[in-house]
């Protein structure tokens, strides 16, 4: 019995400790690509205050650029509700003209439903952000969803707006999934983690001492009774009689029956 519940514990922890294990090697699969990602980007963006106003209308790319995104240091896309996050943002312009960023805007939607919008996160602006033809540059973007949200998966739009030859274009540079935690607390993952396992042992400890009274009050039944005689003991008593009223009245029984 104690032996089938180890195999069974067994099992169960290699079930709990297997989501573990997948998410360590996507993250270190992941981290290898975005630092590779990385190193093909120039970073030649700077931040600005002013942002050009193009009105809520949506343009069409521009030919000739294409857009790569990269969550540094976190590949894993987790962000947590209420603190900031960074993203980068990069730009190849193949086209014959260079371009200007003007800003960098992204939107929360559902996962199940991408029409719904949960919430427009803030634009950033550029001053002084080209990207010369056949050139490529790489721009920061800092955001922060809402602290209210609740922790799960939704899917994000980054958008880059620019210009080229003064007419306004825009790319999606992202459009994923991330996932939104919450903020540090008393418990995390990994405690959690081993809080369980460490209940898990107690309880496969309780279940090897239980099986182990079992076996011993199971033994304790099997022992043989002895039984002990009762000619000794009234071959004694007789003697002890002998010679009382009680042995005359039943030697005189006897007789009688005889």
């Amino acid at each position: 019995m104690a032996s089938k519940a180890f195999r069974i514990f067994i099992f169960a922890l290699l079930l709990l400790a297997l989501p573990f294990l997948q998410v360590v090697r996507c993250q270190s699969g992941a981290s290898v690509e975005s630092e590779e990602a990385v190193k093909d980007i120039t970073d030649l963006g700077t931040v600005g205050e002013d942002e050009q106003d193009f009105g809520d209308g949506s343009f069409s790319p521009a030919p000739g650029v294409d857009t790569v995104c990269v969550f540094p240091k976190n590949s894993a896309r987790i962000v947590v509700a209420g603190e900031e996050a960074e993203l980068l943002a990069g730009v190849k312009n193949d086209g014959d003209s260079s371009l200007n960023v003007i800003s960098i805007k992204a939107s929360v939607h559902y996962t199940f439903d991408h029409r719904v919008l949960i919430q427009n996160l803030t634009a950033q602006p550029f001053n002084n952000a080209s990207v010369p033809a056949s050139s490529q540059a790489t721009f920061p973007y800092f955001f922060a969803v809402s602290k209210y949200l609740q922790p799960g998966n939704f899917d994000l739009v980054g958008t880059i707006i620019y210009e080229m030859d003064q007419h306004p274009y825009q790319s999606t540079f992202f459009n994923g999934t991330i996932e939104v935690a919450e903020a540090s607390g008393f418990l995390s993952i990994e405690s959690v983690f081993l809080v369980t396992l460490g209940i898990a042992l107690i309880v496969l400890l309780g279940l090897w001492i239980h099986g182990q009274i079992q076996n011993l009050s199971k033994k304790t039944k099997r022992a043989p009774k002895v039984e002990v005689g009762t000619k000794a003991s009234d071959a004694s008593l007789d003697e002890w009689l002998e010679g009382t009223a009680y042995s005359q009245s039943s030697s005189n029984k006897l007789k009688k029956k005889k």
